[in-house]
């Protein structure tokens, strides 16, 4: 049976393969041209034949500029430490925030949120770097075509688990759902199926009960 459409995406279909990284003995200034010449915010830090050890990012460098006017003294917080640090190993932040290539966009997205970071080493499974994913990459499934969308909602959301009484539009990426549905109970989990689906925006009901509902 294939009425179940196309696989959803993961983070390695829409992840950056070619990801710049730098060693734990990158300058400071090296590390501020890098982010400069590739347009990126954090770089991750490898050792060895490529496993990430951590990532330096823009907060990392700041505190050198927060502390130009000050000295950090002996007794020295995180920031004042980083503040005093001249290599990569000094300024990372240690373990990596990373995710899995086979990873979902929500998962991804999820752990972005919750760690507040705006890039992710992709891993494998021995933590070898094999791409970098962004905010804008995980927004790239909003670009989808409305009528897409609709497609793939009607195959697999309606068609798929037997709603062939509704009907599906889909306008700016936000589906409406319309028909007759004579259990009501039911409406939660229809507009959390459709919600699943990559590119939609939101989820509206225009659903009225069946003829022959008692």
């Amino acid at each position: 049976m294939d009425s179940a459409g196309p696989a959803p995406l993961v983070v390695s279909d829409v992840m950056t393969h070619t990801a710049v990284a730098i060693g734990r003995d990158a300058p400071y200034k090296e590390i501020v041209a890098l982010m400069d010449e590739w347009k990126v915010s954090a770089l991750p830090v490898l050792e060895g034949e490529g496993r990430v050890v951590g990532v330096v990012s823009e907060a990392d460098l700041l505190p050198k500029e927060a502390f130009r006017d000050t000295d950090p003294g002996p007794e020295r917080d995180e920031e004042a430490t980083k503040a005093v640090a001249v290599r990569a190993g000094d300024l990372m932040s240690s373990p990596a925030v990373t995710v899995h290539a086979g990873a979902s966009l929500a998962e991804a997205a999820r752990i972005m949120a919750r760690r507040r970071v705006k890039r992710l080493p992709v891993v494998n499974g021995i933590g070898m770097l094999e791409g970098v994913v962004s905010r804008s990459d995980l927004l790239k499934v909003f670009l989808r075509e409305d009528g897409e969308i609709a497609a793939e909602i009607r195959r697999s959301v309606l068609d798929g688990t037997g709603f062939t009484g509704l009907d599906v539009t889909v306008a700016e990426g936000v589906a409406t759902l319309s028909g007759a549905l004579s259990d009501r109970s039911l409406v939660p989990l229809l507009a959390r199926a459709a919600r699943a689906v990559e590119g939609v925006v939101d989820v509206r009901m225009e659903l009225g009960a069946h003829d022959g509902a008692s």
